[in-house]
């Protein structure tokens, strides 16, 4: 019988772990995908606790138990560093969930280089948000881009969603978007529009009120803050 050449076997058993795991990870993706269609197009990858699965639903993070009869909502914590290890991840998925919105469907103001991009998820007739709104030059001035998303506070068929759906269907967005925030009436009109999907995104973010930022970090920032304290924060956790 011919011997496996020492080299060679050493460098077998370094990979054989990570084999294993991508056959288990293979073999989950599978269970759960009969067990439960609707996670399946969820990302799925190991956790560091055993016997969890991590699962990046859009914007969520979930832990799933090996036999897929048991999801975990919540923060995981190593308890030796007292680091949120959840945090991170969260992040990165709502940033990910944003980006699949695609800019083309937001409204946009800002420079053409930012130092900062956040990203707002916007009601007409809040009170918070027109504030922020006549506070965009402000924010502009000091290098931040505030794109807005969509999010009617009363939901699907109310006077708010209708508003916003005739700022993104108007020619020019900014434009009547300013103008909505200023108590004016913009032009009723349908079409093809992402304020349904974006009130969907919010609310599975868990956004509860306007304006809610969601910083180029991922992180979320409710409510809100004048543009020099903005931009503090923002310098600080980009370290900047």
């Amino acid at each position: 019988m011919r011997r496996i050449p020492r080299a060679l076997a050493l460098i077998l058993a370094l990979l054989a772990p990570f084999s294993l795991l991508a056959d288990d990870l293979a073999a989950f993706k599978e269970k759960l995908a009969k067990l439960h269609p609707d996670l399946a197009e969820g990302q799925v990858a190991a956790s560091p606790v055993q016997g969890l699965y991590e699962l990046v639903l859009g914007p969520q993070v979930l832990y799933v138990s090996e036999d897929a009869k048991y999801v975990i909502s919540g923060n995981l914590i190593d308890l030796d560093t007292r680091q949120n290890l959840t945090e991170s991840r969260e992040d990165a998925a709502r940033l990910s969930a944003i980006d699949a919105q695609g800019e083309e469907n937001m409204v946009v103001y800002g420079p053409k280089d930012p130092k900062h991009t956040i990203t707002v998820f916007t009601d007409i007739d809040c009170g918070y948000c027109r504030k922020l709104h006549r506070e965009i030059k402000s924010y502009n001035d000091l290098g931040i881009a505030v794109r807005y998303l969509a999010y009617p506070r009363a939901g699907p068929g109310s006077d708010a969603y209708q508003k916003l759906v005739d700022v993104w269907c108007s020619d020019d967005r900014a434009d009547a978007l300013t103008r909505s925030k200023n108590g004016e009436k913009v032009e009723a009109k349908s079409c093809d529009n992402p304020v349904q999907d974006q009130w969907v995104l919010g609310r599975l973010m868990g956004v509860t009120g306007t304006p809610t930022m969601i910083t180029d970090t991922g992180r979320i920032i409710p409510g809100y803050l004048p543009a020099s304290r903005l931009q503090l924060e923002l310098n600080k956790a980009g370290g900047s």
